[in-house]
């Protein structure tokens, strides 16, 4: 008998097969590709080489670790077994064409706007908050430069008059500003279309001294423009909401604004979606008869937008004869939160059934599924698989959409995780046990010297901002183990409200990391005073490591550095809650010597006039 290494086509199968890649086995060629160009490369880096989503890219990377194709040392490169199957897949050739001083994005922005570029990170600095609810990520300051280049390059300006669908990024302030560094207006006039009062008033504030004239707009884009702006600016741009929904209806009121007539310009930016989705929002930018005249990947970066590696791509629209807006009112889903009105279908690790989880389904939430376990083989855990489309639900399903600038349901901002899932929230303790049994001890320095070994090359430190993106994923991850289908799952979210707790105090955060790579594992521990009493105790908001080889090492390292980060603030009592499916962390706790001392109980009631 043989032992046959399996082909390069098999290998890419497999990986994809593990990951359930939508791309299949040509996403993970992808990486590969990139990985031979790049290496040594971070997740991030081949994310955004990629196309793919961090998570999704973390997830490839593990599997072909397992697999001895990629190094555990980070940033990643090819092991010699890596770049045999590179070789078998026709790759090693690592010649890259990429331009190398625009970065593929085909334009550089000159020195003469250095300064305009600094006057924009200032202004953001100052200026309205995004609104995660709503899916605002702001993009950089170089970012709304190159914008403002994008319409000088194709002749949209100077000159003539640009309509603004939405404008969170400021791009009105930043052709005010370029202008103002140029030493006079580029543009006729600039109208901003918003629903935000504290964006609108903002810009107003700042573009009366640039000399730019700037009309701003106060409306709800779920409704046709006013009537006063229907067919009268040139040009027209948009960053809308990631969902095909929200690209039809912002470039529905793009077209509505521009006068009619071929040749008229639409800039358009969109974050990488996969293939069947971006089919999708292609399918909207035809039927609204737009024509693709440009497209840049990578094109826009974002702050905070982790999970999409920063970027996004910017496209250039041009209209046609054919050009038109069908569109009325729309009460639909909107932004990615109002998608999770549908259902999503779920696989049984354990028997790789697929259940649907959602409203008008058997189990309207996956904590409800958790619960009854597998129908099939009445087991766990269960991976989150793709939207079911609106079409194949029942018709008897309700949809609620959120209405413009309404969060979603409310959740607690502080989860607790595990290493494979997530727990509850935590709640204030309750009284100790009689007579109290101490549950753990520090490690003796050969037991901490032996834990760190096994959790090696990760280490751990007191997290910071650098820090945010990678701890907003894993705060996504966990409101999504915690809460299901209700989850807050934007990672920029959860990053944003830990920024500001980080603000205050980042005593008790902690990462795990290796050498110059992003944080693989996150805890937090707070200390907290029971009201009642005055006693101080301490509270696990949060402990996750990502997908790991020593993943579990790597858990306990971060649970001890917490735990003697109590220690060392005098306090004696810890808290830590804990969702009753959630068995790894159950697990975790009781290694460590956390005694069970209290059962929340749930009990759904109708809704008024109705059933639930």
């Amino acid at each position: 008998m043989t032992n046959e290494r399996p082909s390069a086509d098999h290998v890419l199968t497999e990986v994809a097969d593990a990951v359930r890649l939508q791309e299949g086995p040509p996403g993970v060629r992808s990486v590969l590709r990139a990985l031979r160009r790049l290496a040594p490369a971070s997740t991030k880096d081949l994310s955004r080489a990629t196309g793919l989503p961090v998570p999704i890219v973390a997830a490839l990377g593990n599997e072909l670790r397992r697999r001895g194709l990629v190094t555990k040392e980070r940033p990643s490169r090819l092991t010699e077994a890596g770049l045999d199957v590179v070789a078998q897949l026709g790759m090693d050739l690592s010649l890259d064409a990429t331009c190398g001083t625009c970065e593929g994005r085909e334009l550089v922005i000159p020195d003469v706007l250095d300064e305009a570029v600094r006057r924009l990170r200032a202004l953001m600095e100052s200026g309205p908050a995004a609104d995660m609810s709503i899916d605002q990520s702001h993009c950089t300051a170089e970012t709304k430069v190159r914008r403002v280049l994008a319409l000088l390059a194709a002749g949209a300006l100077p000159g003539g008059s640009l309509l603004l669908i939405g404008d969170d990024d400021l791009v009105s302030l930043a052709v005010a500003v370029v202008g103002d560094v140029l030493g006079g207006p580029i543009v006729e006039r600039v109208t901003v279309v918003d629903i935000s009062d504290e964006i609108l008033a903002y810009v107003q504030k700042v573009a009366g001294g640039l000399g730019t004239r700037v009309e701003t707009v106060r409306h709800d884009l779920r409704q046709p423009l006013p009537a006063h702006l229907h067919g009268t600016h040139d040009v027209a741009m948009t960053d809308p909401p990631y969902t095909a929904e929200g690209a039809r209806l912002f470039l529905s009121r793009a077209v509505e604004g521009l006068r009619t007539g071929p040749a008229h310009s639409v800039f358009f930016s969109f974050g990488g979606k996969s293939p069947d989705e971006m089919l999708e929002v292609q399918r909207e930018i035809m039927a609204l008869g737009l024509v693709t005249n440009g497209y840049v990947r990578n094109f826009n970066e974002y702050e905070g937008s982790g999970i999409l590696g920063g970027v996004g791509f910017f496209q250039h629209l041009l209209t046609t004869t054919s050009t038109a807006s069908a569109q009325g009112d729309y009460s639909g889903p909107l932004y990615t939160g109002d998608k999770r009105t549908r259902q999503r279908e779920y696989t049984c690790v354990a028997c790789e059934a697929k259940l649907r989880v959602g409203p008008g389904a058997r189990w309207p939430s996956v904590a409800a599924l958790r619960t009854d376990g597998c129908p099939h083989c009445g087991k766990g855990p269960f991976r989150p698989g793709r939207l079911v489309a609106a079409e194949d639900q029942p018709t008897h399903q309700q949809n609620h959409p959120v209405v413009t600038g309404q969060t979603p349901p409310a959740q607690a901002t502080e989860p607790a995780a595990a290493p494979t899932s997530a727990a509850a929230p935590p709640a204030t303790p309750s009284a100790p046990l009689t007579p109290r049994a101490v549950g753990w001890h520090a490690p003796a320095p050969e037991e901490r010297a032996a834990l760190e070994q096994r959790a090696r090359p990760y280490l751990t430190r007191q997290a910071d901002e650098r820090d945010l993106p990678a701890i907003g994923a894993f705060e996504a991850e966990i409101a999504r183990v915690s809460f299901g289908e209700d989850a807050i799952d934007d990672p920029a979210r959860w990053a944003a409200r830990l920024g500001k707790a980080m603000e205050k105090s980042k005593e008790g955060m902690i990462v795990a990391h290796g050498p110059g790579e992003d944080p693989v594992g996150w805890c937090w521990v707070s200390i907290n005073q029971n009201a009642m009493t005055g006693d101080r105790y301490a509270n696990f908001r949060s402990l996750a490591v990502a997908p790991l080889d020593n993943r579990g090492d790597v858990a306990e390292l971060l649970l001890t550095a917490g735990l003697e980060f109590c220690l060392a603030n005098g306090i004696t009592e810890v808290v830590g809650r804990v969702h009753v499916g959630n068995v790894p962390m159950r697990t975790v706790y009781r290694k460590f010597g956390f005694d069970p001392t209290s059962l929340s109980m749930k009990l759904f009631l109708p809704e008024s006039g109705g059933t639930r």
